[in-house]
């Protein structure tokens, strides 16, 4: 199974009062996530699951993909690692998975999957990080395949 975790673009910052949900993108985050689609969609199989936030910058994200998706609210900016990887089936999953969501569950995440200290680790607004889960010598593996950053695209 592989396991592509795309953090949303830059969005409006937070203000107080403000609907998290409802933030957009910033004219920044648009070429972030048009850059980063452009990628995935050469890369992604054609069978990928895609799965969104409910929030309004991840949508935006997806968008510029030009694929269909199915936005999940177990994916909203305060689900965890566990909920996220349930909702994927990981590892027993079959094929790709893209799953486009929000720090620091991302990153939570990830740390869990490779077995780092840290609870959690550092995934940049845009960028991907593509995961794959592999047996070798009867054990579960996990191997980053790659990570992405718009800025480098």
């Amino acid at each position: 199974m592989d396991l592509v975790l795309w953090r949303h673009a830059e969005a409006q910052e937070w203000l107080e009062g403000c609907d998290d949900m409802a933030r957009t993108l910033t004219s920044r985050g648009e070429k972030q996530a048009a850059r980063m689609a452009n990628w995935l969609d050469r890369q992604l199989p054609e069978s990928t699951r895609i799965l969104v936030s409910p929030a309004r910058r991840t949508e935006q994200t997806v968008a510029a993909l030009g694929r269909k998706y199915k936005i999940r609210s177990e994916l909203a900016p305060d689900c965890s690692a566990a909920q996220l990887l349930e909702l994927v089936q990981w590892p027993h999953g079959k094929g790709t998975v893209l799953v486009v969501g929000h720090q620091p569950t991302l990153g939570q995440t990830i740390a869990q999957l490779m077995g780092l200290s840290a609870t959690e680790c550092s995934v940049k607004k845009g960028s991907v990080w593509w995961l794959r889960n592999r047996d070798r010598d009867a054990q579960s593996q996990t191997v980053v395949v790659t990570v992405q950053s718009p800025e480098v695209l």
